[in-house]
């Protein structure tokens, strides 16, 4: 199955923050402060602490929303050549298969530890931090979609011990 790969940006800077969102550690993290936030409102209404310890919490929260939703999605965005670029990719029988005028590269199946599909990509992981954006509207049709992701899922699956 050959594909011809392009990117649009409001796509991709929601996958980037779904991939953020998803890690373990950053859901705890935002938990955390979130529940912080709340209990120094509580505290605040009660008026067991200064309106600071309020704003402190407040601005803290501010912060952290704003680097995983904009800020760091933003950042990769622009750091990566790979969302402007385009190029030809292909599922093969024991690769998958990416080039184009600038040179190629090949993983086999193997190389992906895992697959996870969110609305408009299917994001192939090599390990937890590092994956490959695959955007399911280059396959075309639900039925091009469905294909790829039954490939997908024979090639790419959790490893047994």
């Amino acid at each position: 199955m050959q594909v011809t790969v392009t990117y649009k940006k409001a796509q991709v800077l929601q996958a980037l923050r779904y991939h953020f969102i998803s890690k373990r550690e950053i859901k705890l993290m935002i938990i955390l402060v979130n529940v912080f936030t709340s209990v120094a409102a509580i505290l605040f209404y009660l008026k067991k602490v200064t309106p600071l310890a309020f704003l402190i919490s407040f601005i803290l929260w501010v912060v952290l929303m704003l680097a995983f939703w904009r800020w760091l999605p933003s950042a990769i965005y622009k750091k990566s050549a790979t969302f402007k670029d385009s190029f030809r990719v292909s599922l093969e029988e024991n690769h998958f298969f990416i080039e184009n005028p600038k040179g190629s590269k090949s993983w086999a199946w193997r190389e992906f530890s895992e697959m996870i599909e969110t609305p408009n990509f299917f994001h192939l992981y090599f390990n937890p931090r590092s994956f490959f954006l695959l955007p399911k509207d280059a396959f075309g049709d639900s039925d091009g979609v469905h294909e790829a992701r039954v490939l997908l899922k024979s090639k790419i699956g959790k490893k047994k011990p």
